[in-house]
């Protein structure tokens, strides 16, 4: 039976549309199916300003042998001359992302690959409690317990996972935010999607949160309060897990191969050494769904939108990701040791 991985556009004034019909003009036909859920009336000026070879049919059924089909969740079509962040871009993106997540939590799609949307965009349209789309999809699936990896190769073929225990959180909140908990959470996360890809026992190195991972209580207590907890219950558990490490020193060891896996206390914690190794082909893959969820690791570019210039890799890293990770998941070559569901991952 064929898989089906459901796109939601994003932002359609962005260079979502764009991206996503490059990467499934590149991508070999492999049986998958795709679902792409947005403005058809955006999806056929982007493949023809693109002049891609690329056949696009109406979603009417999931028993239809096309490869790619649209969706069209609105009944209001979008208009030509969509200016960069206009209210109506950031409603579609929006409605887009929640039909293909409702449909994934129904178990009608495998999995599903987002394109970027505008967070700003759509806060200011009244929903103020939108944070991002990973924390939109575990609201929506009901799953509490969830985590974001970012993950990416370098030329060199070496690969940078990054697991958060905390996602966007302003900087002074993050001590707040942090607790024993959620560093489990993360490290058990981290370990369940080293098994997803194929690593059996995961190496992973934590992060300390403050400089030189608090000098013992001398820069803060954190270490020492929260992070060290988890490690120690974490590692009672048969996790393989490091001790509180300084950041800086960390990446070094993990991009040489000492471990397999990071988890990071913050957002950039995590994300600046992954975009400095990765920046083009970083992704982000929400951990401890029912579903797999994947996207690239980029935003609108509005100051490139509509060029025609924007560089697919990212999302067809992301799309290419889900597909192992369906196939994966459905296969029993593939030995789970944790639970996909409860108190971890």
């Amino acid at each position: 039976m064929n898989s089906w991985i459901g796109i939601s556009l994003g932002d359609p004034s962005g260079i979502g549309p764009e991206v996503t019909l490059k990467s499934l003009a590149a991508l070999p036909d492999d049986g998958t199916r795709f679902l792409i859920v947005g403005d058809r009336g955006v999806v056929d000026r982007t493949l023809a300003a693109l002049s891609l070879n690329l056949r696009l049919a109406d979603f009417c059924s999931y028993d239809t042998t096309e490869r790619i089909t649209v969706f069209n969740p609105s009944l209001d079509p979008l208009p030509a001359d969509l200016k960069c962040g206009d209210p109506r871009a950031a409603e579609a993106a929006l409605v887009s992302l929640r039909e293909v997540g409702e449909r994934c939590h129904r178990g009608e799609l495998n999995g599903m690959v987002t394109a970027p949307l505008n967070k700003e965009g759509i806060i200011n349209l009244g929903h103020p409690s939108f944070v991002g789309q990973t924390e939109f999809l575990s609201e929506l699936a009901g799953c509490k317990q969830t985590a974001m990896m970012l993950l990416g190769e370098d030329d060199h073929n070496r690969w940078l996972r990054v697991v958060l225990a905390t996602t966007h959180v302003p900087i002074k909140g993050v001590s707040d935010h942090l607790t024993q908990e959620k560093v489990e959470l993360a490290i058990a996360c981290a370990a369940r999607a080293c098994q997803d890809l194929g690593l059996k026992r995961a190496r992973i190195a934590v992060c300390g949160l403050n400089p030189h991972a608090g000098e013992g209580g001398k820069i803060g207590t954190e270490e020492i309060t929260t992070i060290r907890p988890a490690v120690t219950a974490m590692r009672q558990r048969g996790f393989h897990v490091s001790d509180p490490m300084a950041a800086d020193a960390l990446f070094y060891y993990v991009y040489r191969g000492d471990y397999d896996v990071v988890v990071a206390m913050y957002h950039d914690q995590g994300l600046v050494p992954l975009k400095m190794v990765a920046f083009e082909r970083g992704i982000n893959w929400t951990l401890g769904l029912s579903f797999v969820r994947t996207s690239p690791d980029h935003g609108t570019a509005y100051d490139i939108a509509g060029r025609g210039i924007a560089n697919p890799l990212s999302m067809m890293t992301a799309i290419g990701l889900a597909k192992t990770l369906i196939h994966n998941q459905a296969s029993s070559d593939v030995i789970h040791l944790l639970p996909r569901n409860g108190v971890v991952c």
